[in-house]
């Protein structure tokens, strides 16, 4: 199987600094290899693993933070190379569990002992692919699409926010979860001042033609579902410029920040 992707970030209209950061790296048992914002590899031989990670905080932490966020998954992921088919239920769920604690544990400390960094967090939206499957793992109201070949795009991420359980249960719709007053606040992130976490961990099957979109809350500020869906299925390479760019002119509030993937 082979993977094409696609990065690009944006700090908006509003903010000065970005605190959105994404992640493109792949690894084998030996090495780790930090990959660029577009291109194509093979899964032979390496997995590969794409996040996006919102910065929360004052000044500058919550850029740091996100920093933070990405850079711990270096440090773990490649020492778990080589999951089998048989191991993932278990395995890759144990492994992404830890990497978000550990990453939850850093931050909180950060903010104990840097008056700087007090109350700083992040969302991190994680996708891992091996052959034949992407595990994910996801905290916060940073979003994970799965757009499967001749199916609807799927929202695989749970936003974790009161907002994002109303709609979950049905008492919201789009539209209104777009404009309610506490859209913004946040039930969990990494960091932040919660000391327990619950992040939502998965997997899907992946099959040659299938799409997967990483974006952070920026971008779903400024575009409807319909229309992620509609940019993310443009034929040809994955792109992901036209998509931010018409996030940022329809909103731009917020940093803006989009990933997407291709199983080939």
């Amino acid at each position: 199987m082979n993977l094409q992707w696609a990065g690009m970030t944006h700090p908006g209209k509003v903010r000065k600094n970005n605190e959105d950061v994404f992640l493109a790296l792949n690894f084998d048992r030996h090495e780790l290899r930090y990959l660029g914002k577009t291109g194509e590899g093979s899964m032979e031989g390496a997995d590969y693993v794409f996040a996006v990670s919102d910065g929360m905080g004052g000044a500058k932490s919550g850029e740091f933070a996100s920093r933070v966020a990405v850079d711990k998954i270096t440090h773990l992921l490649p020492r778990n190379y080589g999951m089998t088919a048989q191991q993932l239920e278990g395995g890759t769920e144990d492994i992404l569990h830890e990497l978000f604690e550990r990453i939850h544990r850093t931050v909180l400390d950060y903010g104990q002992h840097y008056e700087e960094c007090a109350g700083m967090g992040a969302t991190l939206s994680l996708c891992w692919f091996m052959p034949g499957w992407m595990s994910f793992g996801h905290i916060g109201d940073s979003r994970i699409y799965h757009l499967p070949t001749g199916g609807e795009m799927v929202q695989l991420s749970e936003d974790h926010s009161h907002v994002g359980w109303l709609r979950r249960q049905g008492r919201l719709n789009e539209r209104e979860a777009r404009v309610h007053p506490h859209r913004n606040a946040l039930a969990q992130a990494l960091g932040g001042g919660q000391q327990q976490i619950e992040p939502h961990i998965g997997r899907v099957r992946c099959h040659p033609g299938d799409r997967f979109l990483i974006c952070s809350d920026g971008l779903i500020d400024g575009l409807w579902d319909w229309r992620i869906g509609e940019l993310a299925r443009e034929p040809g390479p994955p792109s992901v410029e036209v998509m931010v760019r018409e996030s940022v002119e329809a909103s731009g509030r917020d940093n803006t920040t989009a990933l997407l993937v291709e199983v080939g």
